[in-house]
């Protein structure tokens, strides 16, 4: 039988740690949520791998969706420089475990999710955390309702950024994200400030892929 608790401090020893993860705030929240409550009961053994874990949704189906690997979560959360009194949009929340962690971060949290039965999973999972609200639909659309947001985190890969996400950012507000259409992707910052957007990449990461942020194909005309 697997110590999860052990497993966690593992994690954070040897995934988190040695990655550059230098706020604290980051690590304590990432050691006190307990990963394996987030994942299909079969994959709870291997929850705190350096990999994604691939999700289920709570009726058995599967669903073309993962955990995101908790190295590059961590690192997407240092570059995204959370402040405690900040709004923050989790694009992708899956079951609801970066939202978990950020929760102990920052001041008020909205986890978007697309797929149903994860939402259903999410809710239960966030129940008790009275900063963070639950919202359903599609992710590129974002969640303008409660917009502006002084962070976005996308938990998963984007082929490109939607204007529909950057719009919903405060300015001085961040996005981060791996962005990119190959596996092996970049991780990437975007700032808003007086109406301009900039971007730098920041390290390497290879996370599965949220739907509904596919690149625009190119229309040919003949």
């Amino acid at each position: 039988m697997t110590d999860f608790a052990v497993a966690r401090v593992n994690m954070i020893e040897s995934q988190v740690r040695p990655n550059g993860i230098t706020d604290r705030r980051i690590i304590s929240a990432m050691e006190d949520v307990p990963r394996e409550v987030f994942v299909p009961r079969r994959w709870r053994d291997v929850a705190y791998m350096d990999e994604d874990i691939p999700l289920e949704t709570e009726h058995g189906g599967s669903s073309p969706r993962a955990l995101i690997e908790a190295m590059a979560f961590a690192r997407l959360l240092q570059h995204a420089v959370i402040k405690p009194d900040e709004k923050v949009l989790v694009v992708g929340a899956g079951t609801g475990y970066g939202a978990a962690v950020i929760a102990r971060i920052a001041n008020e949290i909205v986890a978007l999710e697309c797929d149903g039965g994860l939402a259903r999973l999410a809710r239960v999972n966030l129940a008790g955390l009275k900063n963070v609200c639950l919202a359903e639909g599609q992710l590129a659309a974002g969640h303008p309702e409660r917009m502006p947001y002084d962070v976005i985190v996308l938990e998963g890969r984007a082929e490109e950024i939607p204007g529909s996400l950057l719009a919903q950012l405060a300015d001085g507000g961040r996005l981060v994200a791996v962005v990119g259409e190959a596996d092996l992707a970049k991780a990437r910052v975007y700032t808003r400030s007086a109406g301009r957007f900039a971007q730098r990449d920041v390290f390497d990461a290879s996370v599965t892929a949220l739907p509904g942020l596919e690149k625009k194909k190119t229309e040919f005309v003949f």
